[in-house]
C-alpha cells in the first residue's frame, strides 16, 4: 500500500513536470497540463493509479488552503462593502446562468430535474482558476481583483446553500431542506464570531509572543486553517467557508501578508493533485454520450458569462475595461459544478450520463478559460513576458 502510494506520486509530479514543460515550450497553460495528465495515467487511460478517490481527498485539501489564502487577502470590511455593492449582481447573474443551462440541457432531453440541477451547476465561477489567473499585484492593489474575488465569494455562499440543499435531498423532505438551511443561517454566524475571538485573544497574542520561530508561525497557520475547516464540517458547514473564515479572522493582522507567501507553495502541491484529480476521475468510455450537450453548454458558458458580468458590471459604473475583464476571468463553471454533480448523482436525483455532461462541460470551461485569460490579461501563467505577473 506504501509503495503504491509513493508510486502515485512519482508518477504524478514526474509527469506534471514533463507536460508543464512541453506546456510552457508551446506557451499553454499548466493547468491543461495536469488536467490531460490525469485522464491519460488514471483509470479510464492507461490504468497506473487507479486510486483515483483517494487523490481526490488529497487534492480537496488544495482547495481548503486556496480558500484560506483568499480570506487572507480581504480585510472584513472591505469585504463588506464589496459585498452590498454586488450582491444583486451575483443573484441577477445566477438566475440567468441557471436558465441558460436548463434550457440547453431540456433542449436535450433531460428531466426536469435533471435539467435543473445542470442549470444550477452553471451558476458557479472556478474559485481556483479566478484566484490562480490573478497577478498578486491585482489581487493586492487593483479593484479588478477585488470585484473577481468578491464576485466568487457571493457565488460561493450560494453554492454552500445549494449542497446543504442536496446533502439531504435523497430524503425528498421538504423539511429536511428547510432545517438544514436554517442551520446554515444559525451556525455561521456564530462559527465567525467564535473564529474572530479565538484569533484575537489567543491565536494573535501566541503568534506576537514567539514571532521570532518561523516554523511556529508555519504550524500555527496550518492548524488554524484545518481546524476551522474540520470545525465547519463537523457542525454541518463546509470544510471550505471554515477555511475561508479562518484567513479573514487573520487578515485584518499584519501578520497576515507572511502567513500567504509561506503557505503557497504548500497550495500549489495540493492543487496539482486537485487539477489532476479532475482528469483522472472522468469515465472516457462515455464521450460519446455526452459530447454534444456538453459541448453546447460549455460554448454557452464561455460566450454567455463574459457578456453577463460585463452588462452588470456597467450597470454600476465600473469601466468597460474592467468589465470585460472580470466577465473573463469569471468565464467557466466552478470545482462547485464538480462538487454539485458528483453529490446529486449520489443522491439518484440525476444519472451517471448528466452527472458526466456537467464534469465534462465543466471541464472544457476550465481549459478554454485559461487559455483566454493567459492569452489575453495579466496571470502568473501568461503566455507571453509582457503579460506574466506574480
Amino acid at each position: 500500500m506504501q509503495a503504491d502510494f509513493v508510486f502515485s506520486f512519482f508518477l504524478i509530479f514526474s509527469g506534471a513536470a514533463v507536460l508543464a514543460t512541453l506546456a510552457l515550450y508551446t506557451r499553454q497553460p499548466l493547468l491543461v497540463a495536469y488536467i490531460a495528465l490525469g485522464c491519460l495515467l488514471g483509470p479510464s487511460g492507461l490504468k497506473l493509479i487507479t486510486n483515483a478517490e483517494l487523490i481526490s481527498d488529497i487534492a480537496h485539501a488544495g482547495i481548503i488552503f486556496l480558500l484560506f489564502l483568499l480570506g487572507l487577502d480581504l480585510q472584513p470590511k472591505n469585504l463588506i462593502q464589496l459585498s452590498t455593492r454586488t450582491a444583486m449582481e451575483a443573484i441577477v447573474s445566477a438566475l440567468v446562468f441557471t436558465l441558460l443551462g436548463f434550457s440547453i440541457a431540456h433542449a436535450f432531453g433531460l428531466s426536469l430535474l435533471e435539467s435543473i440541477i445542470v442549470g444550477i451547476s452553471g451558476v458557479f465561477s472556478s474559485t481556483i482558476i479566478g484566484i490562480k489567473l490573478l497577478p498578486t499585484t491585482v489581487l493586492h492593489h487593483k479593484h479588478a481583483g477585488a470585484v473577481v474575488v468578491n464576485m466568487l465569494l457571493l457565488q460561493d455562499l450560494l453554492a454552500i446553500v445549494v449542497i446543504i440543499f442536496l446533502k439531504s435531498g435523497d430524503t425528498g423532505d421538504a423539511f429536511a431542506h428547510l432545517k438544514g438551511l436554517a442551520s446554515f443561517l444559525i451556525t455561521l454566524p456564530i462559527l465567525m464570531f467564535s473564529a474572530f475571538s479565538f484569533v484575537k485573544y489567543i491565536f494573535l497574542p501566541l503568534l506576537e509572543k514567539y514571532d521570532h520561530f518561523q516554523e511556529y508561525i508555519f504550524l500555527m497557520s496550518i492548524g488554524w486553517c484545518l481546524g476551522l475547516a474540520q470545525l465547519a464540517h463537523s457542525i454541518g458547514l463546509s470544510a471550505e467557508i471554515g477555511a475561508f473564515i479562518a484567513g479573514i479572522s487573520v487578515a485584518s493582522s499584519p501578520i497576515s501578508i507572511y502567513i500567504a507567501n509561506s503557505l503557497k507553495p504548500l497550495r500549489d502541491f495540493f492543487l496539482v493533485l486537485f487539477f489532476f484529480s479532475l482528469g483522472a476521475g472522468f469515465d472516457l468510455s462515455l464521450i460519446k454520450l455526452i459530447f454534444f450537450p456538453a459541448i453546447i453548454i460549455a460554448m454557452g458558458v464561455l460566450i454567455l458569462k463574459p457578456v453577463v458580468f460585463y452588462l452588470l458590471l456597467i450597470n454600476i459604473n465600473e469601466s468597460k475595461e474592467l468589465s470585460w475583464e472580470v466577465g473573463f476571468r469569471l468565464g467557466q463553471n466552478s470545482e462547485f459544478s464538480l462538487l454539485i454533480a458528483y453529490m446529486a448523482a449520489n443522491s439518484a436525483l440525476i444519472s451517471s450520463t448528466t452527472s458526466h455532461i456537467i464534469q465534462g462541460a465543466t471541464i472544457l470551461t476550465f481549459i478554454i478559460s485559461t487559455y483566454i485569460v493567459s492569452f489575453r490579461y495579466p496571470s502568473p501563467i501568461a503566455s507571453s513576458a509582457k503579460l506574466r505577473r506574480d
